[in-house]
């Protein structure tokens, strides 16, 4: 969900600003995805990096992260949306903590959606605490595979995304679910967040239902008669 200060900064507003208005598009994305059928949507809201930014900056952030929980979170435990959280939760302030361990515990058994707020995730700290965990569990290097790092990470129950959309103009991924990504497949737009509408939405997925999916096979000649890894589904972007 990028762009948020520059939207602001176009309109002589403070970056704070931008940010609020970011907090007030991402209940309609939700919603139209959710229409779509779309099971499984992760928003990058706050990266490991971010917390170099400036001071007044950060915590206009954390605030408007525990004020979106107490606005809408009856409205998602209503419609059935299952909220998570990913990334290192103690660093956060302790009243925005509570705000996550409550919203989590309380939609934990909702299944029609499942929305993930990245908040102080990082994607390499993901990876690493996967590989710290396996260490851990005692386990040998011949038993460290693809699938046993990748049910270690943070996402390790969910399946891999299908699309990536980023928004504000940037063609990177930024640290954001860098092993799950692998086979993403990406959509950039110059559009800022806080303007990503339903409109916007639809000319993402409509672009997406374009795209020919090979993971790296050459389609219908799969090997030992196996189809290819799939995320989602045959098609259903997460």
């Amino acid at each position: 969900m990028d762009g948020n200060g520059r939207w602001a900064q176009a309109r002589n507003l403070k970056r704070a600003d931008g940010h609020r208005a970011g907090a007030e598009a991402i209940r309609p994305v939700i919603e139209r995805l959710g229409e779509y059928g779309v099971g499984v949507l992760t928003l990058f809201g706050f990266s490991t990096e971010n917390w170099g930014r400036p001071r007044h900056e950060v915590e206009a952030i954390l605030r408007l992260g525990g004020e979106f929980i107490d606005r809408y979170l009856d409205d998602f435990d209503r419609h059935g949306v299952q909220l998570r959280h990913l990334g290192e939760l103690d660093a956060l302030p302790r009243g925005l903590r509570a705000r996550v361990r409550r919203a989590v515990e309380r939609t934990r058994r909702n299944d029609r959606m499942i929305v993930n707020f990245a908040f102080n995730y990082g994607g390499r700290a993901d990876i690493v605490a996967a590989v710290r965990r396996l260490i851990a569990e005692g386990t040998t290097p011949e038993e460290i595979t693809e699938e046993a790092i990748a049910s270690r990470l943070a996402t390790g129950d969910l399946p891999e995304p299908d699309l990536l959309i980023r928004t504000g103009g940037e063609r990177r991924l930024s640290n954001f679910l860098l092993w799950q990504s692998a086979y993403a497949e990406y959509y950039f737009t110059e559009t800022f967040w806080p303007d990503f509408n339903l409109a916007c939405v639809d000319e993402a997925l409509a672009e997406f239902s374009k795209r020919q999916r090979r993971f790296g096979l050459v389609p219908g000649e799969a090997a030992d008669g196996e189809g290819p890894h799939r995320g989602a589904g045959d098609g259903e972007p997460a």
